[in-house]
């Protein structure tokens, strides 16, 4: 096996001893040793290849996947695995008969670990004098609605710009936490609640108030948000704790409103449907609803009020020390979208 070495040198009280630092492309090679000897230098190679290991095995979501991509079989996936745990003298993952789950501290090995191979790859890449083409295995997680009709084909066009990378796009009715189910970049709209995660703006978003024509004729427009109590409102179950709860704003003033309906669903697109039959007022965003609004299918309620922020953002789980390929892609969103960024677009340009 030929190794591209980097020699540096950790003083210690009674010698200096060498340290390797490998390739990230050799990782694949060194994960075959098995027991690479008491050295520091293998022990170094040796941690930094059960660091990709342990990244591969979370992205790939088993140790059948894992021990497909690493070139062993799930046995010694399975054997590395409880070898690394038994190293760090914790658990990393819970496993089960049906799936695997990151721990506390998996989530904490997994986060750091993954910056330190972006560090390492981004080192490599100024050693080289040039950036390194992206490539390899991109997990990208979005939701549902907004992932069908906006995600997708974003991806389907970057994979022509890098064909290289290989996506897996998972849609999920609520967003995933991104460390524990391993992926690289998750599109989110509407407020960040982790602090941890870093995120770039992608596109300007609103929640907009609107009725079907039809509706409005039989029942008027509410003057104010408590008159939406009087009304029948559509609502989606997207969170057990804020069922049923509208926020809006108007200047300083704040109204909340707990609102009822004649049905209730998890899915928004379905929710649509209801309202342009004229089964009430909806709140959706305007990425959905700037087409029905423009054609007249739909009108909005309440234009004074706003609703709490829905812009669209990339997350991440690291922003100084991206890999190229979540680099390329977070990139090529930003431009993919650039249109709706734009300042006083109608619709924000949907």
């Amino acid at each position: 096996m030929a190794l591209n070495w980097v020699e540096a040198y950790r003083e210690t009280s009674l010698t200096i001893e060498p340290i390797a630092i490998i390739s990230s492309a050799d990782f694949h090679s060194v994960s075959r040793f098995t027991n690479p000897g008491p050295t520091a230098s293998f022990r170094i190679v040796d941690n930094f290849s059960d660091l990709a290991f342990f990244v591969t095995l979370v992205k790939r979501g088993s140790l059948a996947g894992a021990a497909q991509q690493s070139g062993i079989t799930p046995s010694a996936a399975s054997k590395r695995l409880t070898a690394l745990e038994t190293r760090l003298g914790v658990r990393l993952l819970n496993r089960t008969t049906r799936r695997l789950s990151v721990t506390q501290e998996g989530e904490a090995y997994l986060a750091q670990g993954a910056r330190i191979l972006a560090e390492l790859e981004e080192l490599e890449q100024g050693l080289g004098g040039s950036r390194v083409a992206p490539r390899g295995l991109l997990r990208v997680n979005a939701t549902l609605g907004f992932g069908r009709r906006h995600v997708a084909p974003a991806v389907g066009a970057f994979l022509l710009a890098c064909p290289e990378v290989e996506v897996q796009l998972e849609l999920t009715d609520r967003p995933l936490n991104l460390a524990e189910a391993g992926f690289d970049v998750g599109i989110r709209v509407g407020d960040l609640p982790d602090a941890r995660l870093a995120a770039r703006p992608l596109a300007h978003n609103r929640r907009l108030l609107c009725a079907s024509p039809r509706y409005l004729a039989r029942h008027g427009a509410p003057g104010s948000p408590r008159e939406l109590q009087q009304h029948r409102c559509i609502v989606i179950r997207e969170s057990d704790a804020t069922y049923g709860t509208w926020q809006l704003h108007s200047a300083s003033r704040q109204e909340t409103v707990k609102v009822r309906g004649p049905a209730s669903t998890n899915d928004g697109e379905v929710a649509l449907g209801w309202a342009l039959q004229g089964h009430g007022i909806l709140m959706r965003s305007e990425w959905e609803v700037a087409p029905m609004l423009r054609s007249g299918r739909l009108r909005q309620v309440l234009p004074d009020w706003e609703t709490p922020p829905a812009d669209v953002f990339a997350v991440f789980l690291t922003r100084d020390h991206l890999t190229a390929k979540v680099r390329a892609f977070v990139d090529f969103l930003a431009e993919h979208f650039a249109a709706h960024r734009v300042q006083g677009a109608p619709y924000s340009g949907w």
